[in-house]
């Protein structure tokens, strides 16, 4: 299988740190933002996002991380059993403008999966959306907000992120050739 990257960890920076002032900006600042990352590589792209916004605006914004297997509507399908993680929401989300953070948007069921399991922890004033990489094909009317990069794929190529934090170096390739594989926690 060939990978080609398409993100370094200079271009991860930089996205990283233009998503983290669209926040701001169209939020018109940071009161009442609590960023939710998904496992597992939304949760460190969650925390670079607020860590960026603290540098600038000197606000600390909450960053909580959250389990989504068990509202995944596709586990009937891959006869697997979800390994649940953690879930640690750090604050009341009542009325709060809910950021969920993922790696990669792709048919939009994990992030509706998501947006179900919010809702069981409050009542949102809104939910918005940050992914690192849109890679097409929804199946369900869901868009990011904000987005590191969009790039079109086939289904037969896989986008793969991989972050210090998680992998041990920042960069995201396309494999090609690794065919639809179905993964529980990422889309």
């Amino acid at each position: 299988m060939l990978e080609k990257v398409i993100l370094d960890e200079d271009s991860i920076r930089r996205a990283l740190t233009r998503i983290a002032h669209e926040i701001v900006e169209r939020n018109h600042g940071c009161d009442g933002i609590v960023f939710i990352g998904l496992h597992t590589r939304g949760v460190p792209l969650a925390r670079r996002i607020a860590t960026n916004i603290k540098g600038f605006e000197q606000t600390e914004i909450p960053v909580g991380f959250l389990d989504i297997s068990l509202y995944r509507d596709d586990l009937p399908f891959l006869g697997v059993q979800p390994l649940p993680r953690p879930t640690d929401i750090p604050t009341d989300i009542t009325g709060k403008c809910v950021i969920l953070v993922d790696d990669v948007l792709y048919t939009g069921r994990s992030i509706r999966a998501a947006m179900d399991a919010v809702i069981d922890f409050g009542r949102p004033r809104s939910i918005q959306l940050v992914v690192l990489v849109d890679r097409g094909h929804r199946e369900m009317p869901i868009r990011a907000d904000y987005v590191g990069k969009n790039m079109p794929t086939s289904r037969d190529e896989e986008v793969e992120v991989r972050l210090k934090e998680t992998d041990g170096r920042d960069e995201v390739v396309i494999v090609k050739g690794a065919g639809e594989r179905q993964f529980i926690g990422r889309e």
